[in-house]
């Protein structure tokens, strides 16, 4: 079993690659994680920014558009990342929808789609919570 310290570890060295647009050393750490911790978004996510760093906006997008997940909170992720994907393929209409999907989602997902959108961070139904 992976330890917490050890999946962030792993997801910062990842991010690096990512970063650089390194391709093959991205997906290698996060297809890994992703077989790890498949209810996760994050390892998807990082998958994607390797691919939108190396120019191949398009395919970040085909990576997330059909995340199933079943937590709010990591589809709101996958969302908003697919989101600005679709915006970087030159896709808005699209882009726009899934940025409003995940808006409408709790959790720090959902709070990026706000902000992408020029929205309130706070998410629904929180102020009235107080």
């Amino acid at each position: 079993m992976l330890e917490a310290d050890d999946a962030r570890f792993l997801t910062e060295i990842g991010m690096l690659a990512a970063g650089r647009g390194d391709v093959r050393h991205a997906d290698t750490i996060f297809n890994a994680l992703r077989g790890l911790r498949p209810d996760r978004a994050y390892p998807l996510v990082g998958l994607a920014v390797a691919r939108l760093n190396a120019g191949r906006a398009a395919e970040a997008a085909r990576l997330l558009e059909d995340a199933g997940f079943s937590d709010p909170e990591e589809r709101a992720t996958a969302r908003a990342w697919c989101g600005l994907a679709l915006q970087l393929a030159g896709r808005g209409a699209e882009s726009r929808r899934a940025l409003a999907d995940a808006a409408a989602l709790p959790g720090e997902g959902g709070a990026l789609a706000r902000r992408m959108l020029g929205l309130a961070v706070d998410a629904p139904n929180e102020a009235n919570d107080a």
